[in-house]
């Protein structure tokens, strides 16, 4: 056990995601349980109180300027981060706090204002798979991993969406107290001390706009009509009048792909869904267009690490389906 007192220093702002706050605090809290010495304290740059993402009023314990340093700084999130630049005296003010502290970590959409702060040049790092792209973007500087639930880079800790901070808040008293303490914390709080797979098994496969270009368009239209269809890449050069060769370079210049990949994205995403109303793996490959149960699980090890069964494990619906209420 550490033979100090470990202070956290947890960054706060109007907006902030109540649960960055109240998921890393509590698995602080359980390590104090079990013989850990972590001191929590909530900043904020002017000390006032601030408003939460559920309009819940959270108190604060010291203004950023006359805080102590801290042995980790926690950087929580907020909804309005990825849309709108992040304030500058709040970069200043986490750039400041950093700079005293032996360790700097943030939950989820906190990465933006570790990137305003100048923290994550020339960093790996990850936030909400919905945000990867934005954060890629606005820190051109920083290597974006958008599968990552947390990413450690030297001294640099940044995680993925909202519970992600659960996960590093594990890793960080792993880190300071070894894997005994932290997997008594993970059974205490009933979540995984490592949880299986990355992100990308919460997201559509498929983000962004839709394809620009009318042909694609078309392409995207038709499969996701019959995914079980002849799309194969003569087939589809057929549907739009263009050569194979050509298809495939308008699939490279604009959605930086394959036609094949492409085609496999859409049925992979209409099997998840079918997996997730219920029905069994062979029903799922059938019914969005994949040829086998085998075909299915290779595309599921590829894009997410995991089976099809213990990806229904995680997502189905809690609900039973119309097939099973009546027996069919």
């Amino acid at each position: 056990m550490a033979s100090r007192a470990h202070s956290v220093g947890v960054l706060v702002f109007d907006g902030m995601k109540m649960l960055d706050l109240s998921g890393p605090a509590e698995v602080f809290s359980e390590a104090n349980r079990y013989g850990a010495e972590y001191r929590l304290s909530i900043v904020a740059v002017d000390g006032a109180p601030v408003r939460s993402s559920i309009g819940m009023s959270v108190p604060v314990d010291v203004e950023a300027a006359a805080a102590d340093p801290f042995d980790t700084l926690l950087v929580v999130g907020g909804d309005l981060l990825p849309a709108a630049p992040v304030d500058p005296e709040l970069a200043a003010t986490a750039k400041a706090l950093a700079a005293r502290a032996e360790r700097v970590a943030s939950v989820c959409t906190g990465a933006f204002v570790l990137g305003a702060a100048g923290l994550l040049e020339s960093k790996r790092a990850t936030t909400h798979w919905q945000h990867t792209a934005a954060l890629a973007r606005s820190c051109p500087l920083t290597r974006v991993e958008p599968d990552a639930i947390f990413v450690r880079d030297g001294s640099t800790y940044t995680s993925a969406g909202v519970t992600a901070g659960i996960d590093l808040a594990l890793a960080l008293v792993e880190q300071d107290h070894g894997p005994d303490l932290s997997r008594k914390i993970a059974r205490s709080l009933v979540v995984y001390m490592q949880r299986a797979g990355g992100q990308s098994q919460f997201s559509a496969s498929l983000q962004g706009p839709a394809p620009r270009t009318p042909v694609l368009r078309v392409i995207q239209d038709a499969v996701q009509a019959d995914p079980t269809a002849d799309h194969g890449l003569d087939a589809l050069a057929a549907r739009v009048r263009v050569s194979p060769r050509h298809l495939t370079r308008m699939f490279r210049a604009e959605l930086d792909t394959t036609p094949m990949k492409y085609v496999e994205l859409i049925r992979f995403d209409r099997a998840k869904a079918l997996l997730d109303a219920g029905h069994n793996a062979t029903e799922a490959a059938a019914f969005s267009g994949f040829p086998s149960y085998e075909s299915l699980r290779r595309a599921f090890a590829r894009h997410l690490g995991l089976s099809p069964t213990q990806y229904q494990q995680r997502f189905a619906t809690t609900t039973p389906t119309s097939r099973a209420r009546t027996g069919r």
